[in-house]
């Protein structure tokens, strides 16, 4: 396996620290976010090792947890390249445990990045299996039944997304990116939304200001890189401005998915 950590990481980017370790989330969020309206879940996707660590620093610069959603395999030596897109280091198991200690959320996203809808059923439910095997040998705490998966290229067939229901606590995937019928609810199946292949900023913008135009909901956005990094980036500096505007607005929460579903169970 490719020993690609948080340690090594900082070195290469040549940048402070990150608070993760020492700053878990301690209040309940159904307590700290009773009084919002708008949710906005943004799930990083692919678990890029330099975008990971620019991102988690950003939102703990806020006191938020971001949402990580990584190719189990995706550390090894061995791993080999989907697409154009999936072609620079990725993070491992040790930093995947660190910001999870910290109080962001890991979820899977598949075992190599397949597109589970291309392959037949058995082979994607191989792959998820694998995925979630491993997750749980891996992250620590790791629990598949209160896990969300996160769908690679956000692509799912009705067949598996049946077999997946009883193994997880819910699954995302594509579509539009709102979810329930108002930010009360929400279902089993959760959908996003997402840009690519280039710069992503002008289209979440959009999003997020149609949200706030409603009286109430939940947007998720996929997302994937910063700086030039995967399909779809935005920059870090406009990622680090749009979290000190969201931040400031009294009725918006950004939140990972699962901490939204936990307030509503």
């Amino acid at each position: 396996m490719n020993k690609l950590t948080r340690r090594s990481a900082l070195k290469t980017i040549g940048k402070g620290t990150l608070l993760a370790a020492s700053t878990p989330l301690s209040i309940p969020p159904e307590l700290q976010f009773s009084d919002k309206k708008h949710f906005i879940s943004l799930c990083w996707d692919d678990g890029f090792l330099k975008s990971s660590i620019k991102t988690a620093r950003i939102f703990e610069k806020y006191g938020l947890s971001a949402s990580f959603n990584v190719v189990a395999s995706g550390h090894f030596k061995s791993f080999k390249q989907p697409d154009e897109y999936q072609i620079t280091p990725k993070g491992d198991f040790v930093l995947w445990n660190e910001f999870e200690a910290g109080g962001h959320e890991v979820m899977p996203h598949s075992y190599k990045h397949t597109n589970l809808a291309q392959v037949p059923l058995e082979e994607a439910k191989h792959l998820i299996n694998i995925c979630l095997d491993y997750f749980g040998e891996h992250l620590n705490n790791f629990d598949a039944k209160k896990s969300i998966f996160h769908f690679p290229y956000n692509a799912s067939t009705p067949e598996i997304e049946s077999w997946l229901s009883d193994k997880v606590q819910s699954y995302r995937t594509g579509r539009t990116g709102w979810n329930g019928d108002n930010a009360l609810t929400f279902k089993k199946l959760l959908t996003c939304t997402a840009y690519g292949p280039h710069s992503t900023e002008l289209h979440l913008q959009k999003q997020i200001d149609e949200l706030l135009a409603r009286p109430e909901g939940w947007l998720i956005y996929n997302t994937h890189g910063l700086d030039g990094e995967g399909w779809g980036p935005m920059r870090a500096d406009w990622l680090d401005r749009l979290l000190g505007t969201l931040t400031e607005i009294e009725s918006v929460a950004v939140l990972p998915p699962a901490q939204v579903q936990a307030m509503f169970k």
